[in-house]
C-alpha cells in the first residue's frame, strides 16, 4: 500500500480524534452548567387527592413537593399551614398545585357560603319534577324563571318571565354536577341572584307557581316578553283584562229650569174720531177724549 496514502489517513484520523475530544468537553461543560443545584429548589403545596367544591382543606388532603424556584407558580403556596382549613371554591385535581384563587378565605363559611360572590345572594326555591325540568338542572347551569299566577284586575291567570340568565348554585344539597353527567333529583334548587332579583324570586315563589327554563350557558341575551294570558290560549286575546281606565266616565247631569215667558200687553184700540167741516175749516174731534177746557 502506498505509504503516502497511509500517512494522510493517519493524520486525518488524528485530527478527527482531536476535534471529537474538543466537542465532547464543550458538551460536558454545557450539560454540567444546567444541572439544578439543591439550593435552587423550593417547596410547593400540592393536592394529595382530588378536592371538590365546598370541601375544607385538611392536612391529609395536601402534601409538599419540590419545584425549581424559577418555575414556582404565581399565587401558589410553600407552607401547608397557609391552606389548611380554607374552603375550596374550585375543583383541584390530584397532584395539582393549590393556588390562592381556588380557595376562599379562612373563616368565610362552609359548604355553599364561600362560593357566593360579594354583593350577591343565594336563594333557594322549591321545585318538583316538572318545574325542575325533571332533574336536569345541575349546578353551574343557567336558567330563566317563569311565574304563573293571577295578577290584580284580571279575570284569568297569566305566565310571565320574571328573571333571566340566572346561575344555578346547587341542586338540593349537591353544589357540583354528577361526575357522570347524570341528572340530580332534588326538591330544591339554589340560584345566585342580586338582592333585587332575590326579592322578585321570593315573591314569585310565594304568590305564584314558578317554572325553571333551561338555557344555553353561552347565551347571554335578555329577551323582552309580554307574557301570556289564559284567554290567548283560546284565541280571545286580552278581552278579560280589566284596567282602571276601562271604567266609563260618568255622564253629566242635565238640570231642567222652567222658564215662564211674559208677552207684552196688546195695544189699546184706536179712539173714535169725528171730522167736522165748518166752511173752509176742517177739524177732527175724538169721541170720549177730554177737552182742553175740561168738558166732555
Amino acid at each position: 500500500m502506498d505509504r503516502r496514502f497511509l500517512t494522510v489517513l493517519g493524520v486525518s484520523l488524528l485530527f478527527a480524534l482531536v476535534i471529537s475530544s474538543v466537542f465532547y468537553q464543550m458538551t460536558a461543560r454545557a450539560g454540567g452548567s444546567k444541572k439544578v443545584e439543591p439550593t435552587d429548589l423550593k417547596d410547593i403545596v400540592i393536592a394529595a387527592r382530588p378536592l371538590s367544591v365546598g370541601a375544607t382543606v385538611k392536612p391529609a388532603d395536601i402534601k409538599l413537593g419540590k419545584t425549581p424556584t424559577a418555575a414556582f407558580p404565581k399565587n401558589a403556596f410553600s407552607k401547608a399551614e397557609e391552606v389548611i382549613d380554607r374552603p375550596v371554591i374550585s375543583n383541584v385535581l390530584m397532584d395539582e398545585p393549590i393556588l390562592d384563587g381556588r380557595l376562599a378565605a379562612r373563616g368565610s363559611g362552609l359548604g355553599l357560603a364561600p362560593i357566593i360572590p360579594v354583593g350577591m345572594r343565594a336563594v333557594t326555591v322549591r321545585v318538583n319534577d316538572v318545574s325542575g325540568i325533571s332533574g336536569f338542572v345541575l349546578p353551574g347551569m343557567r336558567v330563566d324563571v317563569l311565574v304563573t299566577g293571577r295578577p290584580p284586575n284580571m279575570d284569568g291567570s297569566m305566565t310571565a318571565t320574571c328573571l333571566q340568565n340566572i346561575l344555578v348554585l346547587s341542586a338540593g344539597t349537591a353544589i357540583q354536577g354528577d361526575s357522570r353527567g347524570q341528572a340530580i333529583q332534588a326538591a330544591t334548587v339554589t340560584l345566585l341572584a342580586t338582592p333585587e332579583q332575590s326579592e322578585t324570586l321570593t315573591l314569585a315563589n310565594t304568590e305564584g307557581r314558578i317554572q325553571l327554563v333551561l338555557r344555553n350557558g353561552s347565551d347571554q341575551t335578555i329577551e323582552k316578553t309580554p307574557g301570556r294570558e289564559v284567554s290567548e290560549l283560546y284565541g280571545t286575546g286580552h278581552l278579560n283584562r280589566k284596567k282602571p281606565t276601562d271604567t266609563p266616565a260618568p255622564r253629566p247631569r242635565t238640570r231642567v229650569v222652567n222658564v215662564v215667558s211674559t208677552a207684552p200687553p196688546p195695544p189699546p184700540p184706536p179712539p173714535d174720531q169725528i171730522i167736522v167741516i165748518r166752511g173752509t175749516q176742517k177739524s177732527v174731534e175724538t169721541v170720549g177724549a177730554s177737552r182742553p177746557d175740561g168738558g166732555k
